[in-house]
């Protein structure tokens, strides 16, 4: 999807991307080859067609960098399966506060392998964990994960792009919060963190620091299944938005 992706380049907006799409036009290749029988003004498409050409480059180059600051935010699901390997489903517990004494648990998967980072044990190792990773997965991440992380670690780029499932998933009409998305989409959850919330993960916390190491096992896994959860869920949402786009005639076999 992100190859049919048109609305990173110079002044295209969705109203000129469904044009091109309704040409004919999938493709930055397609899009180079049509040259100047385009719906674009002529004095734009030399920098339409020098971008189109520099995204080819960087797709194949595995550059998220690049798309990360030229794709809108919102249309970061069209990157879900463009960089296969690396993506990272995140998702962090706190204290209740939002600087870096009050994170206490990150949980990261590539959606195979869970890795755990522990306040007081390894959280200091999470700084190198993104070194790989080119799209970040996490559930109302823009609003809290993610600058809470910045906080806690300044010296972190999130230069990855990112697909925040909270408003994606609401352009589905799924409303609520993750566990409640999770009910609605028939997820489950097992019977040690089943009822659990956010506000559970910080008494859980407090009890482990008062020596209950029952707590700390259940605060992993109500974390672990945070993030394992996301998967499906992104699944899901690429899904149903490309299909979308099917449904409206524009788009057929989106990759």
């Amino acid at each position: 999807m992100l190859e049919r992706t048109f609305l990173h380049l110079p002044g295209i907006g969705a109203r000129t991307e469904m044009r091109l799409w309704q040409r004919g036009i999938r493709s930055w290749e397609q899009l180079s080859r049509t040259g100047r029988d385009l719906p674009i003004p002529g004095a734009r498409l030399p920098a339409v067609l020098d971008r189109a050409m520099r995204s080819r480059a960087a797709l194949e180059a595995g550059d998220h960098r690049f798309f990360a600051e030229y794709v809108p935010q919102k249309e970061h699901w069209r990157a879900f399966q463009a960089f296969p390997g690396r993506v990272a489903y995140l998702d962090i517990e706190t204290d209740g506060g939002r600087d870096f004494d009050s994170v206490t648990v990150i949980g990261l998967s590539d959606g195979v392998e869970l890795r755990q980072f522990i306040r007081g044990e390894n959280l200091l190792d999470f700084r190198d964990a993104l070194d790989d990773v080119s799209l970040l997965v996490t559930f109302f991440g823009s609003g809290f994960d993610i600058p809470v992380l910045r906080e806690a670690f300044p010296d972190v780029r999130f230069h990855q792009m990112h697909l925040d499932l909270c408003p994606t998933l609401r352009r589905l009409g799924l409303r609520g919060g993750l566990k409640s998305i999770e009910r609605q989409l028939g997820l489950s959850r097992g019977t040690e963190t089943e009822g659990l919330g956010g506000w559970d993960a910080v008494r859980l916390w407090g009890e482990w620091l008062r020596g209950s190491r029952d707590a700390l096992k259940t605060l992993l896994a109500y974390n672990g299944e945070d993030v394992s959860n996301m998967a499906p869920l992104a699944r899901f949402a690429y899904r149903e938005l490309s299909e979308r786009l099917q449904a409206e005639g524009v788009l057929s076999g989106v990759p």
